[in-house]
């Protein structure tokens, strides 16, 4: 197979043993061998990778493509058994910047994006807590949300444009069409005109049972993301410029409809002051009304985190110490100063939130937050008003680290990612989070707690030990249960860090068999061969007769958990 690609393919091919247990992994707690790395030098590599599987489908009936740019995913979505397509190598440029819109391939990684809209003032404020080492495609292919969505939005709000290899093996523009340009690409009856018309059919003939499945909680990257597509559905207006977006659904399908070769983004000012409020909680009784409070007073953001993290913060502090300098260290050891008291004395809080406000004029932010002390003051908390941006990093660090600190300092356990981001409503929080700790602590499971407290989004990582024989067995069943409590306050498996393998098998808990079958129908109209990214989103089966690999089920996320592998990602 290497030899016949070689053949057409610029890039490279690489099947060496090394790079092949390199690319068994992302940041999940899977382990899936591929047969192939490729790196493509353009999108004429990737177009002629496209039809060249075509053409071989039936001679290799189980290839398939899977687009990876970092690696950073959780989910197991950047793995395969086939093909690994990783666009960092070269298609990692800048194709233009005008104005607050700039254009990247999908290759190049947040930080140096970052870097090149920050020289001229600007920001794309959806960035991840991982953005030292993520890229854009994986933001684009996840949906990737973080601190500052709670205000700005997830990925999804900051797409303009792409350029999308579909599976026929053609490059598309895709962009938002007023009614007669999607009438007039219904039109040319041919394959890209056959999805407009398929999608849009599907959406409009299912609109009611769609409409009624839509999750109701600020963010969620489970299954296809259908509800944003048409937009006044039932508009004549044939001038209204965005009344269908396909990105609205190729963004966070994580490649499996697609492969974007360019994304152009739009991007926001960044603000030129910020101030942190932390405050510290005893008990989560007063926890969603505390937060509802918070957010009539819209701060950038609402992150927490809980005792445990704190706590391991605490302990292993030298850590913190890393890269600040001598008189950094001095300001941010006297800054935990409070912590270490709290440690001595037991009295840690059960949860920290932390408020940050933000805008051009210093005076104003600072008012913001001594507004907000001011209007929690009744829920008789602990509220400090941070006094210096190092001091704030102190808090920033502890939320941003956990998950790194947790992997490195606990011997013989590891991270384990598998109920990572779940999602319920604020005013359920206080029934919620308590209920959650009872399921896990059944498990005497070491884990912390943290995440986007404005959007009720949490994310949970327990370390085990996998020379366990049943640490398959445990996984499972935690997560059964794990769902079934989110079921049940009405919130999302998945916010933000998306299905790929591990929570694929659990979309039907969510959404019900009638809204699968439509996914499967959505899959089926963008890659009728299932040639992208196999088994996430929609579980691998036959496909026109061919035999192909079982991914997305329960029992391939068991067969496929990586005993000796650990990841290195931070949420």
């Amino acid at each position: 197979m290497k030899e016949e690609i070689k053949k057409f393919f610029k890039g490279e091919a690489e099947n060496d043993e090394k790079t092949l247990m390199k690319y068994s992994h992302d940041a999940s707690l899977l382990e899936v061998r591929p047969k192939l790395v490729l790196f493509p030098k353009d999108s004429e590599d990737v177009k002629n990778l496209v039809k060249w599987i075509n053409e071989n489908k039936e001679k290799y009936p189980d290839l398939s493509i899977t687009a990876r740019c970092a690696g950073t995913d959780m989910s197991g979505g950047a793995i395969g058994e086939s093909i690994i397509l990783d666009f960092t190598r070269y298609m990692n440029k800048l194709i233009s910047f005008v104005d607050n819109k700039i254009t990247v391939q999908p290759g190049m990684f947040y930080r140096d994006f970052e870097k090149l809209t920050l020289e001229k003032g600007f920001i794309l404020p959806c960035f991840t807590a991982s953005k030292t080492i993520n890229a854009m495609g994986g933001m684009f292919g996840n949906n990737s949300a973080g601190e500052r969505t709670l205000k700005y939005g997830k990925t999804e709000d900051y797409i303009l444009e792409t350029k999308i290899i579909f599976s026929d093996g053609n490059e598309y523009a895709v962009k938002p069409l007023s009614r007669l340009n999607l009438d007039n690409k219904v039109a040319q009856g041919d394959f890209e005109g056959n999805i407009y018309k398929n999608i849009f059919e599907l959406i409009n003939k299912n609109e009611a049972e769609i409409k009624l499945a839509k999750p109701n909680v600020h963010k969620n990257s489970a299954g296809y993301y259908i509800w944003n597509v048409i937009k006044n559905q039932n508009s004549k207006n044939f001038s209204d410029s965005d009344f269908f977006d396909l990105n609205k659904l190729l963004v966070g399908s994580q490649g499996t409809l697609g492969i974007a070769t360019e994304i152009t983004f739009k991007l926001v000012p960044d603000n030129k002051h910020s101030k942190l409020v932390a405050i510290f909680m005893k008990d989560l009784t007063s926890l969603g009304e505390l937060v509802d409070e918070i957010l009539e007073l819209n701060p950038e953001t609402l992150e927490s985190y809980d005792d445990k993290t704190m706590k391991l913060a605490v302990q292993f502090f030298p850590d913190f110490l890393r890269a600040k300098g001598f008189f950094g260290t001095l300001k941010l050891i006297w800054g935990f100063m409070p912590e270490f008291f709290m440690l001595l004395t037991g009295g840690f809080p059960k949860l920290i939130l932390l408020a940050e406000f933000a805008g051009d004029n210093e005076a104003d932010v600072n008012e913001k937050c001594i507004k907000l002390r001011e209007k929690i003051k009744h829920f008789k908390l602990k509220v400090h008003i941070v006094k210096s941006e190092i001091e704030a990093d102190k808090y920033w660090d502890i939320r941003r680290e956990s998950f790194t600190l947790l992997r490195k300092h606990v011997k013989g356990m590891r991270t384990a990612p598998f109920i990572d981001d779940i999602i319920v409503r604020s005013e359920f929080l206080p029934k919620f989070l308590p209920e959650l700790n009872n399921v896990l602590n059944k498990y005497k499971l070491t884990y912390t707690l943290a995440g986007h407290a404005g959007d009720g989004n949490f994310h949970i990582i327990p370390l085990m030990d996998f020379r366990r024989s049943d640490t398959a067995k445990i996984i499972m069943e935690l997560s059964e249960k794990v769902y079934d409590l989110v079921m049940k306050y009405y919130g999302s498996i998945t916010a933000e860090h998306n299905d790929g393998l591990i929570r694929t098998p659990y979309l039907k808990k969510m959404y019900g068999e009638n809204i699968i079958k439509i996914f499967a129908e959505i899959k089926k109209i963008f890659d009728p061969r299932n040639i992208f990214n196999s088994g996430k989103k929609v579980a691998a089966a036959s496909v026109n007769g061919l035999s192909v690999e079982r991914a997305g089920t329960k029992e391939y996320i068991a067969t496929h958990i990586a005993v000796e592998h650990d990841t290195t990602h931070k949420i």
